[in-house]
């Protein structure tokens, strides 16, 4: 008869499959430890069963379009902060896709967030993004900006899309199909990739700025504006990665 503690790692190393037929194995087994080590890892597959319903809801817009062709995700981050561009992505998925955990990436850690990412980009049939910097922010205004930069990233795909799904808005300027969904980035799995893409490539790139602006705060607010940014704002004036648009707002006549 195997230890309890031969039978945790067991557990430990078992894959999803393997996992069940352990459970079958030990349910009888009487002792707590085993017993304690089975619940658990019923709890992991009945976890694992939920997340799978999820993702597979997170497909309905997804398979409501396919028949139109590729379906391509939009979404961007980096509409509010005082600093740094606003990012774009725009990502086609496999009608297969098997990425779990994919969600709104406010909703996931940074850790959780940089490796789906990796499986994005490795799994999704294309991947782009777009840009619109600081400067071209406050000379066309943050909407226009974000279009811009949502219409980069579409043009920018290797595969041209028949349809886009887009978190709540239109992109004007382009003659692709579009729909709008609402809170697009926690129902639809690909516009919910798009933001992961979008959201890890900003946070890259600002802390990139941070090794070169320590004093801003970059590589832990991403510019937004926290209590340490406005107090550096203050103390050290405003960069070239600053929005001059929106520090008005807050400080009036500083630039």
């Amino acid at each position: 008869m195997k230890s309890i503690q031969e039978i945790r790692e067991a557990f430990k190393k078992a894959s999803q499959t393997e996992i069940q037929e352990l459970i079958e194995n030990y349910a009888q087994d009487e002792r707590k430890g085993v017993q304690a080590a089975v619940a658990q890892a019923q709890k992991k597959v009945d976890a694992l069963e939920r997340e799978k319903k999820r993702i597979d809801a997170m497909k309905s817009f997804e398979r409501k379009y396919e028949h139109l062709g590729y379906v391509c995700g939009i979404d961007e981050v980096g509409r509010g902060p005082f600093a740094g561009p606003v990012v774009a992505g725009a990502v086609i998925l496999p009608k297969d896709c098997d990425i779990l955990y994919i969600n709104d990436s406010k909703k996931l850690s940074e850790k959780k967030r940089e490796e789906l990412y990796g499986e994005i980009m490795e799994k999704a049939i294309a991947v782009q993004v777009g840009y619109a910097s600081p400067a071209r922010i406050d000379e066309i205004n943050i909407l226009q900006a974000t279009y811009e930069a949502m219409r980069e990233a579409v043009s920018k795909l290797t595969i041209t899309p028949q349809v886009l799904l887009n978190d709540a808005v239109t992109i004007p300027g382009i003659t692709i199909p579009q729909v709008p969904i609402i809170k697009g980035d926690a129902k639809s799995a690909s516009i919910a990739a798009a933001s992961i893409v979008a959201k890890v490539t900003r946070d890259r790139l600002m802390r990139e700025y941070d090794k070169i602006m320590p004093q801003y705060g970059f590589a832990s607010n991403k510019g937004y504006g926290s209590k340490e940014h406005i107090e550096a704002l203050r103390k050290y004036g405003a960069t070239p990665i600053h929005r001059k648009s929106f520090i008005k707002n807050v400080f009036g006549e500083q630039e």
